[in-house]
């Protein structure tokens, strides 16, 4: 014991004098960066040049197989037809039926995926056998029928549709376009129209071009010996035949001669997609790799980084901001992307801008930097915990032509990273004055701020694109005729849903409504009462999830256990929403201008500081209402579309309703609504 106390106390003076030697006036050297010992997979090559790669691992009876085939980029006449080949990979082989195929797998507890160019599968270790013939077989014997290709062609061209609606598909799909140009394999996109000109000879001509071995390499990993995977690998990929796909050239990316911002006019946007982008040639295998990995992670990489601390915890414009930085062989680019509020979108570009010239001008702090070192380690050290991880590592030496010791030294080179290397790399890579800045967000509410915006003494050109990435003219705002009022325009909608008469007679309405969320039934029960009273629950499963009651001048929400009173300005929006038809009575509302909505025009009603109606020219229907609420010093904007109106007893109530909340679309299909019954004086008391 006598020995164990000295010990302690030796041990703690020697590290008391250590400490008392530091020089604190000095930043204290990084440790040296751990030595990683990589396993190597097994490898051997198939006569017809399928290279496989075998990772053994026995903690789990498990095995997993990835097929990829490493082509060159390569555009296509029709783009949709890559994506049409993906969804029809699966649907039946020349030698089963897709009803036993998936039948098969399902009983075998296993997963296959099969895609255009790669397939995959996952099962116990005693079942794989199986499983990777059923594999080889939808892979290499796929069975294309007209009938599967014009129902997958339909269901794409439906998504496309509802594509053409959502801002942030369309703010990334111009980016992509705008930055390496439509006929690049990396800027094309599938659209209605060119899917529609896709054919069944398309799709197997596809197939049989550029689902080759001479590129491919097949990954197995899990519970398996390498010798039984060399004889699956022989008797199910054996026979596939050999061949590469002709290389094409790729088109030169470049970009703009002076930073300019692109704006696609999104109607219906309640937020703006920002893109900020420049292309760069940088690949994995060039010195700058590891300095710009630590670049990219302080300043947009991570929840502390420079851009969203700035744009989402100093200034509240968005839920979060960040930067991505290519590093493809074969093109890349940089972008820094948020969606913020249509109020702040020529703010959020500017401080962006500054943010990325900071790093450019401003040497990163030593802790910054360290901090940024770390979580690398980090994430590399877990990744290591996984048998995949060998194999992926593996296959990006050789996909990428990397040197054998890449991952070995990977952190060695992190470690390595100064803070010269970060404003070095970040001058290089980081373009701000030929940088595109994409906007696809609300022209008529942004436009003209954003024609104001100045960077570096210089105010920034706006040039405005379509949704296709086609440059034209600026949207015109369209003028409201003198004789249209909200008294108007609120007396043409009660006449459209059935006139004033049936209205009135209308005391209360219960609606009941359904949403599917990641394969949830998201439920909606809805009770209003004319004198302004309103009930909601949103339940999922039968367990209520929220609960909002309002009686006509005071209201809560009950969420989570927590009963949280409604605010001022929340009671100023349910005394206007509580009453099913807002409409009977002008108030203060005042008419804003003529906007479009899902293609149509609609005339804008504000009925306060932060609720807007919109009502289609034309059919004098409500289309949408847009609620802005602010809560834990974020600021969102709330989207209701209502559509497909049916008739209940004299008065037609919309029947799908959509609602936007952030990222997340909730889309409610109405299954039933009651008139005058269902509700009672308890429905509005605590």
């Amino acid at each position: 014991m006598k020995f164990n106390i000295l010990t302690l106390f030796i041990a703690c003076f020697l590290t008391t004098t250590a400490i008392a030697q530091v020089d604190r006036s000095k930043q204290p050297e990084p440790g040296p960066a751990p030595k990683i010992n990589l396993g190597q997979p097994d490898e051997f090559v198939l006569q017809n040049g399928l290279k496989v790669l075998v990772v053994e691992n026995n903690k789990l009876p498990r095995v997993s197989a990835s097929l990829i085939i490493d082509n060159k980029p390569h555009a296509e006449e029709k783009p949709a037809t890559s994506s049409l080949v993906s969804a029809l990979m699966g649907t039946g082989t020349q030698n089963i039926s897709k009803d036993d195929f998936n039948e098969e797998i399902d009983f075998l507890g296993a997963s296959i995926s099969l895609g255009a160019e790669n397939a995959s599968a996952r099962s116990l270790s005693k079942f794989f056998p199986r499983v990777m013939e059923l594999m080889a077989e939808g892979a290499l014997r796929p069975k294309f029928t007209q009938e599967e290709f014009e129902a997958e062609k339909t269901k794409q061209i439906e998504s496309l549709k509802s594509i053409n609606k959502d801002v942030g598909s369309i703010a990334s799909r111009v980016s992509a376009a705008l930055a390496y140009g439509a006929n690049h394999p990396y800027g094309e996109f599938a659209t209605v129209e060119n899917t529609e000109k896709v054919s069944l000879e398309d799709i197997e001509n596809f197939y049989n071009t550029y689902f080759k071995p001479g590129n491919a390499y097949l990954v197995v990993v899990g519970d398996i010996k390498t010798s039984e995977v060399k004889k699956l690998a022989e008797k199910n990929f054996g026979d596939w035949e050999a061949g590469t796909p002709n290389e094409q050239e790729l088109p030169k990316v470049a970009n703009v001669a002076n930073t300019q911002i692109n704006l696609v006019d999104m109607p219906n946007a309640v937020q703006s997609e920002l893109r900020l982008q420049n292309t760069i040639d940088l690949k994995m295998a060039d010195e700058d790799y590891f300095p710009v990995l630590v670049a990219n992670q302080i300043l947009g990489g991570s929840f502390g980084s420079y851009l969203n601390m700035n744009l989402r915890e100093d200034k509240g414009y968005t839920y979060g901001a960040r930067t991505s930085t290519g590093a493809d062989k074969y093109a890349s680019r940089f972008v820094a992307q948020a969606s913020v509020r249509n109020a702040v979108t020529d703010s959020a570009i500017v401080e962006s801008l500054k943010e990325i010239k900071r790093i450019k001008t401003e040497p990163v702090d030593a802790k910054i930097l360290e901090n940024a070192k770390s979580k690398f380690a980090g994430d590399f050290v877990l990744r290591l915990e996984r048998p995949s991880t060998i194999a992926n590592y593996a296959l990006n030496i050789k996909t990428n032509d990397l040197s054998d010791d890449f991952y070995e030294t990977f952190l060695e080179n992190i470690n390595a990273v100064t803070a010269e290397d970060i404003q070095r790399v970040a001058n290089k890579y980081y373009q701000t004055d030929n940088m595109r800045i994409v906007v696809a967000g609300k022209a008529s509410e942004i436009a003209e701020n954003l024609e104001k915006v100045e960077f570096n003494g210089k105010t920034i050109p706006v040039k405005y694109y379509n949704k296709f990435g086609e440059e034209v003219e600026k949207p015109q705002t369209k003028e409201v005729d003198a004789s249209v009022t909200v008294e108007k325009i609120y007396a043409d909608y009660i006449e459209a849903i059935g006139g004033r008469d049936a209205v009135e007679d209308v005391e209360s309405v219960v609606m009941k409504a359904e949403a599917s969320v990641q394969g949830m039934a998201l439920n909606l029960s809805l009770k209003r009462t004319m004198d302004g009273k309103l009930n909601q629950e949103v339940s999922v499963g039968g367990n209520v999830m929220s609960k909002q009651i309002f009686d006509g001048e005071a209201g809560f929400v009950m969420a989570q256990g927590q009963k949280i009173p409604y605010n001022e300005d929340q009671i100023k929006t349910a005394k206007l929403d509580a009453n099913p038809f807002p409409e009977l009575k002008v108030g203060d509302a005042t008419l804003e201008g003529i906007e479009t909505v899902e293609g149509k025009d609609a005339y804008v009603v504000a009925l306060s500081d932060n609720y807007k109606a919109y009502y289609n020219v034309e059919s004098g229907l409500k289309m949408q209402t847009v609620q802005t609420v602010s809560q834990a010093g974020q600021t969102m904007t709330i989207p209701t579309g209502y559509s497909d109106y049916q008739e209940v007893k004299g008065v037609k109530f919309p029947f799908k309703m959509t609602q936007a909340a952030g990222p997340q679309t909730f889309e409610f299909d109405v299954s039933e609504i009651l008139v005058n019954e269902g509700v009672s004086a308890e429905d509005f008391e605590e």
